[in-house]
């Protein structure tokens, strides 16, 4: 497990050996030592080139989902969930058989290849076959998303303690937001200009650049964590470990309630944001520019939350408190939206939700996994992160379809969200304390060892 103590040691020792300082501007950004400044470096890199590649494409993505048939949407959500399940295994077997430093380059240059195959098959293809590649790229987006992401979130888990996740993972999510932004911004001017398979090679190289920053963040870890070489021994266990782990322990059973009750909510209001740009924009194009241009707004503002709050406010008030604002706003608004479903009304809490998804509840909920094994961080965490979100994805989707078949509207879905989310709340606040306990626990194992 990851140690406090020791990987404060660890920074200051090589803080000392190298002398190094942190910036006066670095330091008024977040509460970094000195010893941690260049493994935060790689973190941004890392997470940055990630979210760059995603954002690039994920505008080409909705666009595709749109040209496809709202109403088809359900079923490639079935199709993800699908896919989540297949991969899951073959990664298990890498994890346990391979060391960080050779599973996670293997996991992102499959993804790479993945996306140069789909920029030639949509160069070739003809206008009818390419609502068919859409689809399908929709789903591998969809999947490829949550698996580089969650591999990421594992890496820097295993890489920092809980004590520095604290104060650490609010600004390294920055980086992510960085990337987010750059990458939709790219897609937001060129979309009407360059062809889309140019942008999907661009997002492929992108790809590279975070295995590069990754094995730059490995060549450090040692001296942050307790216990040296970790990078380089293979986790092993049983390629099924993690799906045994989540179903079995009371403590990632509620992180896995956590993330299906976030994960069926976003459902409903992304179905809302679809249909109003179908609705307002019949170009393609326009309609690329259009999901590029909430991306934007949405990672603007998280980037101003993620420098200047969010490890603050986890100092404040703590884990819980911190992961029950998401829940406790998202009842306010789902009650406003079904009050009044106006356009203006579903992007603007389309947008607050998402950036405090990204600010505050994502950097927040990896802290929970800094107390658990490391075959938990990254098996049980992959399984949560990929199959459970993608569960929630199918609740979410199919509940739309059948109120739409019902003929009841959105409002009524919007009704329902709301006590979703006030049990989401109560359960945000149960993690929280029990993350403190074996926090707690883990420090008084340490002392006595």
């Amino acid at each position: 497990m990851n140690d406090g103590t020791g990987a404060a040691a660890g920074a200051a020792a090589a803080a000392e050996r190298t002398g190094r300082r942190v910036p006066d501007w670095l330091r008024r950004l977040t509460d970094v030592r000195a010893g941690e400044v260049p493994a935060l470096g790689w973190s941004w890199a890392y997470i940055f080139s990630i979210l760059a590649s995603y954002y690039v494409m994920r505008p080409i993505r909705d666009q595709m989902g749109v040209a496809g048939g709202i109403e088809n949407l359900p079923w490639l959500f079935t199709a993800t969930l699908v896919g989540m399940v297949v991969l899951n295994v073959p990664f298990g077997w890498l994890v346990r058989s391979l060391p960080r430093a050779r599973f996670v380059p293997l996991t992102y240059r499959f993804f790479a290849l993945n996306i140069l195959a789909f920029a030639v098959a949509l160069a070739v293809a003809g206008p009818d076959r390419q609502v068919w590649i859409g689809r399908a790229f929709f789903v591998w987006l969809s999947v490829f998303n949550l698996f580089v992401v969650s591999i990421f979130w594992a890496t820097i888990v295993d890489v920092f303690s809980t004590e520095q996740g604290k104060r650490l993972f609010g600004f390294i999510a920055a980086g992510a937001t960085i990337g987010a932004i750059t990458g939709s911004a790219v897609t937001a001017l060129l979309a009407r200009s360059v062809p889309t398979e140019v942008l999907l090679v661009a997002a492929a190289l992108l790809l590279e650049v975070a295995v590069f920053s990754m094995r730059g963040l490995s060549r450090l870890s040692d001296a942050l964590h307790r216990q040296p070489g970790e990078a380089g021994r293979a986790i092993g266990g049983s390629a099924f470990a993690g799906i045994r782990r989540a179903l079995s322990s009371p403590y990632l059973l509620n992180i896995s309630l956590f993330l299906l009750l976030f994960s069926i909510t976003t459902t409903f209001l992304y179905f809302e944001q679809a249909a109003i740009a179908k609705a307002s924009f019949p170009d393609r194009a326009a309609q690329t520019q259009f999901f590029a241009g909430i991306d934007l707004a949405v990672n603007v503002l998280t980037l101003g939350v993620q420098f200047f709050l969010t490890g603050r406010i986890v100092r404040r008030i703590g884990v819980g408190p911190t992961m029950a604002i998401l829940p406790f706003a998202s009842a306010i608004g789902f009650a406003l939206l079904a009050l009044a479903p106006t356009i203006a009304s579903v992007v603007a809490f389309y947008v607050l939700r998402r950036a405090g998804n990204f600010a505050l509840a994502r950097p927040v909920r990896e802290v929970l996994f800094t107390v658990l094994p490391r075959e938990d961080r990254y098996k049980a965490k992959s399984f949560i992160d990929t199959v459970v979100y993608r569960l929630g994805d199918q609740v979410g989707a199919w509940s739309y379809s059948l109120v739409g078949a019902l003929g009841l509207g959105s409002a009524a879905l919007a009704v329902a969200a709301v006590p979703l989310s006030l049990a989401w709340l109560a359960n945000a606040l149960w993690l929280g304390r029990r993350q403190e306990a074996l926090a707690r626990e883990q420090a008084g194992d340490e002392a006595a060892g």
